[in-house]
């Protein structure tokens, strides 16, 4: 007799204990430092291009990788967020060493980001919600390595979207919800993230760096209304969490918060699996994530990733208990 996915993750979790995790890559799925495993090969392989839009850019190994890219003639150019110092930092040091490099015109009067983290090369794009700083490695995350040819030819539309607004000339794309979302332009990742929560009907597993959006928590309350599970891990460290952990905990709705995995690490993923569906990207479940700041986030149904998120999941809400 054939198991159903669940069984076998669960089986795996209680042979393993908590410390299990998944295979990095599993589904196109990576995690944590691992991240960069995917990223400094994109880069250094890249011979067509290596497009980079990043909120925080901090790694010297990365920006050498870019340069040295350039050098072989692929179309190397950069997007950065100019409100993260360090940022302004390497921005400049890229485009000294001749990699074009343009800066986000954020909207200061809305306290505005460009919080986006994308990597796009010659055959792949890398989309999650992973910084490239100095420290970003300790941090608890998720990204999605992206093939195929729809998917990547939909990042770099936004891509030179992004590069043509940082070149002073706007040219949004028309709103498309799925499997790539955007905010600012429009509300793609709000109308995303809504959707599959109100679709869901047997589970809901979340890992979010920040949860204040009073839409989104209402969402979540009414999931577990009406028969959902419902388990959200947050990040204690941000004490804007916890009017969010307060409600869905006398809702009934499951919420623990995370355990750190390290000196000075965080829970920044901003992620959900619900029945089946994953979502993941840059956008915390915030205002200014889901209508003000720029970001970017993926959909996937992928049995592998899927499978290697829930495993992930079950271990972390065994150690936040």
């Amino acid at each position: 007799m054939r198991l159903p996915p669940y069984l076998i993750v669960i089986l795996l979790l209680s042979a393993c204990g908590s410390a299990f995790v998944p295979a990095q890559g599993a589904g196109g799925l990576y995690q944590d430092g691992g991240i960069f495993k995917p990223a400094v090969e994109m880069i250094a392989t890249a011979r067509s291009r290596a497009l980079v839009e990043m909120y925080e850019f901090g790694r010297t190994d990365l920006e050498r990788g870019l340069v040295a890219a350039r050098l072989r003639g692929a179309d190397v150019r950069v997007v950065l967020d100019p409100t993260i110092p360090i940022s302004v930092v390497v921005g400049r040091r890229l485009a000294a060493a001749g990699v074009p490099v343009r800066f986000y015109p954020v909207d200061d009067s809305l306290g505005q980001i460009d919080h986006v983290k994308l990597l796009l090369g010659d055959s792949s794009g890398l989309v999650g919600g992973m910084n490239w700083g100095v420290g970003s490695a300790r941090n608890h995350d998720f990204a999605l390595l992206l093939r195929g040819v729809g998917k990547l030819e939909r990042l770099k539309q936004i891509f030179e979207q992004d590069w043509s607004l940082a070149g002073g000339v706007p040219r949004p794309l028309a709103p498309v919800v799925e499997p790539l979302a955007q905010t600012a332009p429009g509300t793609e990742i709000r109308g995303l993230l809504e959707a599959v929560l109100d679709a869901a009907r047997r589970h809901i597993d979340a890992e979010v760096f920040a949860l204040t959006d009073p839409e989104v928590i209402l969402r979540l309350q009414t999931a577990h209304r009406r028969g959902v599970e419902v388990r959200v891990i947050l990040d204690r460290a941000q004490v804007v969490n916890l009017p969010a952990f307060t409600a869905l905990r006398r809702s009934g709705a499951g919420v623990r918060w995370a355990t750190p995995v390290g000196a000075g690490a965080k829970l920044h993923a901003k992620a959900v699996l619900a029945d089946g569906r994953l979502v993941l990207g840059s956008a915390n479940w915030s205002r200014h994530g889901l209508e003000i700041n720029h970001e970017l986030d993926v959909a996937t149904e992928d049995s592998r990733a899927v499978a290697a998120y829930s495993a992930r999941f079950e271990a972390d809400w065994r150690a936040a208990a």
